[in-house]
């Protein structure tokens, strides 16, 4: 793969809720592929939690290899080509020097990532595992509604879910956009780390824009579909479908990613520095 040259472009705030349009649009053309690919990701997961202790390191260490896959996934569907799950196979394929950037990526971040869950663990004296230990339980008796009504109203518990909260925004900025850094403009990962830094905080305005239209998202989702179960009477099946929805809005988180890097570094020729009116759904890195 040749280098493709990146130039860091100014980015206004407008263009934040126009990455999660793009890649709405993006995943109707293809929504088998991408779900398909984000799927993949999964049951390498739970086979991963398989291994004691080491399982979970590993899965963490992996993001950062999940969200550049499935940005090569978007770019193939963008390109009107299937986003196969043999994406995955493709860091491990390239040259050596690429692949031990992103595994210097993928190690740095799942030892931070242990790091955060452990001091937030810390904060909160465990509570929100012993919480997520009596929700898995399944038992509704009164006891552990009890125990459950005394874990979420104590204060500790808040300062941990604050402290996890913090802690992975600050960890997620450096490694934003440092994967598809190494992988399409052969960064190293130090440097990768840097660009993927300075990237945010020009473009913080449509950073900004972005979250928030996700969270509005979301939230309009939530309510919109609680409501129409309220009124069929099927409020019982919002657990059912929480999870298909959820792994919707992770595939299309992924893919925003694809559109937020390719709109705040572009490429050198004329097509990268196309805007989003001229050709929204036409930059796309070569594969």
């Amino acid at each position: 793969m040749e280098r493709m040259k990146l130039v860091l472009k100014p980015v206004q705030a407008r263009q934040g809720p126009q990455w999660v349009l793009q890649a709405l649009r993006v995943f109707a053309r293809q929504p088998l592929g991408l779900a398909g690919l984000f799927g993949t990701f999964l049951f390498l997961a739970l086979v991963l939690m398989l291994v004691p202790v080491l399982g979970g390191v590993l899965v963490l260490a992996a993001v950062p290899l999940l969200g550049l896959v499935m940005m090569m996934g978007t770019a193939a569907a963008v390109r009107g080509q299937r986003a196969l799950p043999g994406l995955y196979l493709a860091p491990f394929r390239t040259d050596s020097e690429r692949r031990r950037r992103l595994l210097t990526l993928c190690a740095a971040y799942g030892l931070l990532s242990l790091l955060v869950l452990l001091l937030s663990d810390a904060i909160d004296n465990g509570k929100l595992q012993e919480i997520q230990e009596l929700m898995a339980g399944g038992r509704d008796d009164a006891n552990t509604r009890e125990r459950l009504r005394v874990l979420l109203s104590d204060p500790q518990l808040l300062g941990g879910l604050y402290a996890r909260l913090g802690l992975t925004l600050l960890l997620s900025i450096p490694f934003w956009h440092a994967p598809a850094l190494v992988w399409w403009g052969q960064q190293g990962a130090a440097q990768a780390l840097f660009s993927s830094t300075l990237a945010l905080w020009r473009s913080k305005g449509a950073f900004l824009a972005y979250v928030s239209t996700w969270v509005l998202l979301v939230a309009a989702i939530g309510i919109l579909l609680g409501l129409v179960l309220q009124v069929l009477g099927l409020t019982s099946l919002m657990g059912v479908l929480a999870m298909p929805l959820g792994l919707t809005l992770s595939v299309l988180f992924y893919a925003s990613l694809y559109f937020m890097f390719v709109h705040t570094f572009g490429t050198g020729d004329d097509q990268g520095s196309r805007t989003d009116e001229d050709a929204p759904d036409e930059i796309s890195p070569p594969a």
